[in-house]
């Protein structure tokens, strides 16, 4: 069975974002990128669904510029076999990303995709749901816990009165929540070897996508700052301060 898992170049979570002065968008100049972590779980994932002899082959797949083929190096060094780039400068959205995907899940019909739940940028939490209604394929999202068995996949998922396991047919798309695993660290000789692993370059126009973007940001702007706590030496101070200054009590 093949694990095919889409990836996404982002703003190293480490990194704090800044907004150009003209509030277009967020300024990417000299920013450390790295995979989005959600979708290096599904990653991780994917290689320990190989390692247990679930899965004959992981792909990652990006959608991007030139630039995500450094990321997707990275996703070779943690144990992808192959990696796909469907290449294009446009601003990629998430309907036309899961065209993409959908397009490639045509030629490579994985028994599995497995989704980041959301990128750290854009947040949108949509994207795999679109690829599995585009697929046709079963769905199952913010797993914390994957078991394949016989043709069928038991999803563990977190809800608000507890765990929820799900029982869905392959082939089947999940998105990865933050429990599901930790993921590993390339070593140096994987990160050698994987510069010798296959990584493909497509154009939309072979998948027959078009990327063109839908939506249209107005406006980008930082978040107001927050102002600074204080430290209260009694709990009688703490009161006077609820009550005369914040009014949050009477």
């Amino acid at each position: 069975m093949k694990v095919m898992v889409p990836v996404k170049r982002v703003v190293d979570y480490n990194v704090k974002v800044r907004v150009k002065p003209d509030n277009t968008g967020v300024d990417l100049n000299n920013v450390k990128m790295s995979v989005n972590p959600f979708c290096e779980i599904g990653i991780e994932e994917a290689v320990r669904l190989k390692e247990a002899g679930s899965a004959d082959e992981v792909i990652a797949v990006a959608v991007g510029s030139t630039a995500c083929q450094e990321q997707l190096r990275t996703c070779l060094a943690l144990g992808a076999d192959r990696a796909i780039l469907v290449e294009t400068e446009a601003d990629a959205q998430p309907l036309g990303i899961a065209q993409a995907l959908a397009a490639i899940q045509e030629r490579e019909l994985a028994g599995m995709v497995i989704f980041g739940k959301q990128s750290i940028d854009g947040d949108n939490c949509q994207t795999g749901q679109m690829f599995a209604a585009l697929s046709g394929m079963s769905q199952a999202t913010f797993a914390s816990e994957i078991t394949l068995e016989e043709g069928k996949a038991k999803v563990s998922r977190e809800v608000d009165g507890g765990m929820q396991t799900l029982a869905i047919t392959l082939p089947a798309m999940v998105t990865t929540d933050l429990r599901l695993n930790e993921p590993r660290y390339a070593s140096l000789p994987n990160i050698m070897k994987a510069k010798k692993k296959p990584l493909d370059v497509l154009t939309p126009e072979e998948l027959g996508v078009d990327l063109t973007p839908t939506v249209e940001v107005l406006s980008v702007e930082a978040p107001a700052e927050r102002a600074a706590g204080i430290k209260v030496e009694s709990v009688e101070e703490l009161v006077n301060k609820l009550k005369n200054e914040a009014k949050v009590i009477s």
